[in-house]
């Protein structure tokens, strides 16, 4: 998402305008969970450590879960991402 900023600018509309999941830092559990690991999971690394390890400050890690279907999680996500590049233009290099 090229920043944290962004990254939960997207995860808060897929929690709440979507309702796609939840922000959470782990990533274990039936619902969809998801979160900015640069500055939660991997906030320990310093940024040479995060640069190695492919770790931006906009990545978005996510936990798909097994509630609803496919389709239906697509369809969420598109309507975030929808609104998201609606209300701030982004680089999709």
């Amino acid at each position: 998402m090229e920043t944290e900023e962004r990254a939960n600018q997207l995860m808060n509309l897929l929690q709440n305008y979507a309702q796609f999941g939840f922000m959470a830092v782990s990533l274990g559990y039936y619902e969809t969970l998801m979160s900015c690991s640069g500055s939660s999971t991997s906030s320990e690394l310093n940024n040479e450590e995060k640069e190695l390890a492919g770790i931006s400050s906009g990545l978005v890690r996510m936990s798909v879960g097994y509630i609803g279907t496919l389709e239906q999680k697509w369809n969420q996500f598109d309507k975030a991402i929808s609104r998201l590049e609606d209300s701030v233009p982004f680089n999709k290099n």
